[in-house]
């Protein structure tokens, strides 16, 4: 059995999922364990589900964790907001344990924090996944979680600050679980990876030359096609003029969504777009219609993005390759963690304007960030020309051949 084991926001689920399907169609036996709320998805595939605490999204979801992550210091506020959390890890640790009961593999996100030590608790091989390029330090580049574009020589380093940082958040729940539940001495940091899985595409960003074997550029795990009827509201609204510009903020949520609404629709109007509106869970919200704006909960990214002359987004890492994966401009207002990593790439890559941070986004800097995006042929060229490229990858399969010699 091969368990896979994730948490946080649907950014942080769905790539999992993918990797599932891509286990099971391939006549895997599989288990993917996240939070209860993504159950009635992961079933809806025919696939085995284990439930994990859905704790740090309902923080995340509170008043001050909204406050965290759209203010000034996030990272600091985040570790913050996580300090003293001993009995929400304990809760994580044990229904990660119970969740990889029969497991002869496991696949992790850092944030399924005991995948390691049980592994090593059980003697069976772990590898870690992200769909980020943050879990293996390199020269290249920072840490695409700290908000520089260069470092230099402290480039390296800057990822070895980042994974300390992580491992000392629940160093203290750990060394107790580890003893207690294990049985293994406090101190031990777990299993080393078999591999390390980082599910992005590399024609986003080039695999650096100073990774040894076990750091995988798999591409980006996506979900297969599935048939998809858009409701007639928004079938009507798209054939009712040409392509309109698609703005959503995904999971992230918002300490003013109406605030944040009422802007994105005054800068369409602005830059003379029709617009289809995402609220996601709670980033966006409009108060009353708008002429030329139509407003959805959410719709596949594959069947609609297509359909857009330009998608503005948050900048999390499958947003931004499904915007490209279509071929369309980009305009990332990114907010923090990667985001901002991403929207430097895109801008690097050609495929959009440079990014506008999420807390400096007014109504005329995003104005003619649309304008620039759908009226210059450039963005539109690079971004087709990535499309093609990330057409030919299948980073759900080339997984599945890595982790395959391991079973």
């Amino acid at each position: 059995m091969i368990v896979l084991q994730t948490l946080g926001t649907r950014g942080d689920v769905q790539p999992f999922l993918a990797l599932a399907c891509g286990l099971r169609d391939a006549g895997l036996p599989v288990r993917l364990a996240t939070a209860p709320r993504f159950q009635a998805a992961i079933e809806a595939e025919g696939l085995a589900f284990a439930p994990l605490p859905g704790d740090l999204l309902e923080l995340i979801d509170t008043p001050q964790g909204r406050a965290a992550i759209a203010g000034r210091h996030r990272l600091l506020a985040t570790l913050r907001l996580l300090r003293g959390r001993g009995p929400m890890f304990r809760a994580l640790l044990e229904a990660q344990w119970q969740a990889a009961q029969g497991a002869s593999l496991l696949v992790c996100h850092p944030k399924a924090l005991g995948g390691a030590h049980i592994a090593e608790r059980l003697s069976i091989p772990c590898f870690v996944a992200l769909p980020l390029p943050a879990l293996a330090p390199t020269r290249a580049f920072p840490s695409p979680l700290l908000p520089f574009a260069e470092l230099g020589p402290l480039n390296r380093a800057s990822h070895a600050l980042m994974l300390r940082a992580a491992d000392r958040l629940a160093r203290v729940p750990l060394r107790d679980w580890r003893a207690r539940r294990l049985g293994l001495p406090p101190a031990g940091r777990g299993a080393a990876p078999a591999g390390v899985l980082q599910a992005y595409s590399p024609a986003l960003l080039p695999r650096p030359a100073d990774w040894d074997a076990r750091v995988h550029v798999t591409g980006a795990w996506v979900m297969p096609a599935r048939p998809w009827s858009p409701p007639a509201a928004l079938a009507a609204f798209l054939a009712a003029g040409p392509p309109p510009v698609y703005l959503g903020f995904g999971s992230l949520p918002a300490e003013d969504a109406a605030r944040m609404g009422a802007l994105v629709a005054e800068a369409l109007a602005l830059a003379g777009q029709r617009g289809v509106l995402a609220t996601g869970w709670g980033g966006l919200a409009l108060a009353a219609p708008r002429p030329g704006l139509h407003v959805i909960e959410e719709a596949p990214h594959g069947w609609l993005f297509p359909r857009m002359a330009a998608v503005v987004h948050h900048g999390g890492a499958g947003t931004t390759d499904a915007g490209l994966r279509a071929g369309r401009p980009s305009v990332l207002c990114p907010v923090f963690g990667d985001q901002p990593f991403w929207g430097r790439r895109v801008q690097a890559l050609g495929a959009g304007p440079a990014p506008i941070p999420y807390r400096a986004l007014t109504a005329p800097r995003l104005a003619a960030a649309i304008r620039e995006a759908v009226g210059h042929p450039a963005f539109a060229a690079a971004a087709a020309q990535l499309a093609a490229r990330m057409a030919e990858e299948d980073g759900v399969a080339e997984a599945i051949r890595i982790l395959r010699p391991t079973l």
